[in-house]
């Protein structure tokens, strides 16, 4: 596996003070990328319009995503991450039907020179309907996010880039919330998974201590402490888990960059919640929610994914049906202010992106079958559509990958 180096305590100490010295020196800007490749996963067969894994050549000047290729054949990787080292990447498939009722994870080995995927091995994900994949800050485990089984597990990566069995598995059990949210807009019919725990989300802490999970059937983010040597989870000195709102429907969350705060966006309810997180302990305090909706919105939508900006000013939130992108201001508290909005210039936006440039923004628009693009403004958030449409079956996340 992909061992991180010791690092002694004279060495520690010495990258300790360089970092303060480095905090007092002006800002140097990264090295823009020369080259930047995009991967695109999607639905197939019965559930979609993809074929499979798409690569694209990105542009950082202008934004185009070019010459497109079909990468890999496989069924539905709705969620597709890169590995550090960017020699392997990992999609899951989002089935049911895997070595009986369950979904896989696939891996694929990546040409350096040309972007192409070769097949590793495929294991199961030990549940039905994988939803989200994601890595470990070390690049030795996989965690999946099952949702038609309500459950995940941690997946070895071993030093071929093939996947082992997992090392883990924890299902969500015990009381579901009501079929209607709690925190729904007037006139909201918005019902999706509170027949069963559905297991929606899955990340490691930015420190690697812990593991967040959300389920979305439960209302619940689930947090286990994380032993990156082994990859095995535990229960934390603290309640096991944060409720949300009955029927809100947790989907995804991300970290801002400062590690001690964390948004939540539910499904059902369309809402983001500010948490406090405590990083040595995982624990999470609800400090704020708002609508991802305009104020005075009435009627059904689904909230779907929520980013926050690298320099930690900005958060997206995305609503389906709505077809919207929200935008919001993060002031020094980590409180959230809406300052505007954004058509997606497509139907059913089910996950967003922001390229490696920080330049510009994209959107999958699961039913229109297109990927839209916007530039950021970098000071307040606002986006404005490149008026470029990317044309793939039913596209349901994209990630860069910078070479140089």
């Amino acid at each position: 596996m992909f061992k991180p180096s010791a690092v002694s305590r004279r060495h520690f100490l010495e990258r300790a003070s360089a970092l303060a010295i480095a905090q007092r020196l002006p800002a140097i800007a990264a090295p823009e990328p020369r080259r930047v490749r995009a991967y695109v996963g999607s639905y197939t067969g019965a559930s979609g319009n993809g074929e499979g894994i798409y690569l694209f050549d990105f542009d950082p000047h202008s934004g185009a995503l070019t010459n497109r290729k079909l990468a890999a054949r496989t069924p539905s990787p709705s969620w597709v991450v890169v590995h550090p080292s960017r020699n392997f990447l990992y999609a899951v498939n989002e089935v049911a039907d895997f070595h009986g009722a369950s979904g896989s994870v696939s891996a694929f080995a990546i040409n350096e020179n040309t972007g192409a995927l070769t097949p590793i091995n495929t294991v199961n994900s030990e549940g039905a309907g994988p939803a989200h994949l994601s890595l470990d800050a070390t690049g030795n485990f996989a965690l999946v996010a099952n949702y038609g089984g309500g459950s995940i597990a941690v997946l070895p990566i071993l030093p071929t880039g093939a996947l082992g069995s997992a090392v883990d598995v924890r299902r969500d059990q015990g009381e579901l919330g009501s079929e209607h949210a709690s925190s729904a807009p007037a006139g909201s019919f918005a019902v999706s998974g509170h027949d069963a725990p559905h297991a929606h989300m899955i990340a490691v802490s930015p420190n690697n201590r812990f593991v967040l999970a959300t389920d979305l059937g439960q209302d619940r983010i689930y947090i286990y402490g994380f032993d990156a040597a082994t990859g095995k989870l535990s229960k934390p000195g603290h309640a096991p888990y944060v409720a949300l709102p009955s029927g809100d429907g947790p989907r995804h969350f991300a970290f801002h960059p400062n590690g001690r705060w964390l948004y939540s966006i539910q499904e059902e309810a369309s809402t983001v919640v500010f948490f406090l997180y405590d990083p040595s302990t995982g624990a999470l305090h609800a400090e704020q929610t708002v609508s991802a909706l305009p104020s005075g919105f009435a009627g059904t939508s689904f909230a779907s994914e929520v980013l926050v900006t690298p320099n930690g000013k900005i958060l997206y939130a995305a609503n389906r049906l709505h077809d919207s992108i929200a935008v919001f201001s993060i002031d020094g508290s980590g409180r959230l202010e809406l300052t505007g909005e954004t058509a997606t210039g497509g139907d059913y936006p089910v996950q967003c992106r922001i390229d490696p440039t920080d330049r510009f923004f994209f959107v999958c628009n699961r039913r229109s079958d297109a990927i839209t693009s916007f530039r950021m403004d970098p000071s307040s958030g606002a986006l404005a559509s490149t008026g470029q449409y990317t044309g793939v079956g039913s596209p349901a996340c994209i990630t860069f990958v910078a070479l140089d």
